[in-house]
């Protein structure tokens, strides 16, 4: 493989999600204060959006990965379109409880029996939802009676919902007023732009021991972002079949004629899709529980009490990888 002719010591452009390969660009270095931040609640509703591909899920594993050693205990229910009481099977399963053959009443007593032993224990329970937009109205509405479990006015449970923007519609709609109430803090995780797909793709390429070799040419980073349009699985899919052709040809410099080939080549195959046109804008936002500003959509606008105080935290964050990097 192109591994051994470039003497890397791993793939660095594999679809799995890997969190040691987590890049630290402007909207994901935001995207990792908004679930911080959400976190220091510990109440409610976070929800983080993005496009297919835009990383969501690899941000959720290097934010629980910096979270060892706290006395977390964190369950993931990745979704499809299931009823109601099936999620809730879901959900006592990823924490580990007994469900099989049991009514939804029995399974309800069950989670809360287990969030009030963890609340006794110190321990603070994460349920995280991924592909949310998968979701019906009516299991939306069991994921929020499950946020109404508390213990000495202490919410018992902290939920994620993790999805594609269409959900960000969904939530807005008016059968689901409660439950957009409960939300602290939301935020739809852009797409790379040019300077950080180049920053990307060197970023991976060094965690697997890159010497410059191949050598990527500076005409061919303006293409890559062109024809993936900053998506970081769509990065890492031309990638990786840049450097298998780049290896086949036994070459040790990809150009920009290199990266036309191999697009060329996945569209003949059907493997990539034709450059996506996704605007680049601000859109996190937080809402704050005592003054709620709603926008047009039914989602909270930026700009609240609590925006601003995020956007310090971000700026403080920025600020101290700032310093560690100088030391």
């Amino acid at each position: 493989m192109y591994t051994d002719f470039y003497n890397l010591t791993g793939l660095p452009f594999q679809l799995t999600p890997d969190h040691r390969f987590f890049y630290t660009s402007q909207p994901h270095k935001k995207a990792v204060a908004y679930v911080t931040y959400g976190l220091s609640k510990g109440e409610g509703f976070i929800v983080i959006t993005g496009e297919v591909g835009a990383g969501k899920t690899t941000l959720m594993d290097y934010f629980l990965s910096s979270l060892q050693g706290q006395r977390l205990i964190t369950a993931r229910v990745v979704t499809t379109q299931i009823e109601a009481d099936n999620l809730l099977r879901l959900v006592a399963a990823s924490f580990g409880l007994s469900q099989e053959g049991a009514d939804k009443a029995t399974i309800l007593k069950r989670i809360e029996a287990f969030l009030l032993e963890c609340h006794r224990d110190g321990s603070r329970p994460l349920l995280i939802i991924d592909e949310v937009q998968s979701l019906k109205h009516s299991s939306l509405e069991e994921l929020r009676m499950l946020s109404n479990f508390q213990s000495e006015h202490r919410s018992l449970l902290q939920i994620y919902l993790v999805g594609q923007p269409e959900f960000r519609r969904t939530l807005a709609s008016a059968s689901l007023e409660q439950l957009r109430q409960r939300v602290i803090a939301t935020y739809h995780l852009q797409p790379l732009d040019l300077d950080e797909v180049r920053s990307y793709i060197e970023h991976r390429l060094i965690q697997v021991g890159w010497q410059n070799d191949p050598r990527i040419d500076d005409s061919a980073y303006p293409i890559i972002y062109s024809e993936t349009a900053g998506v970081p699985r769509r990065i890492n899919l031309l990638c990786d079949r840049l450097l298998l052709a780049s290896y086949l040809e036994d070459r040790h410099e990809i150009s920009a004629a290199d990266v036309e080939d191999v697009v060329l080549d996945m569209r003949k195959e059907g493997a990539a899709l034709p450059p996506m046109t996704i605007a680049r804008e601000e859109t996190g936002i937080v809402q704050s529980p005592a003054e709620p500003p709603v926008g047009t959509n039914g989602l909270p606008e930026s700009g609240s009490g609590a925006n601003s105080d995020l956007d310090r935290l971000f700026r403080r964050v920025s600020a101290l990888e700032g310093s560690r990097s100088k030391n």
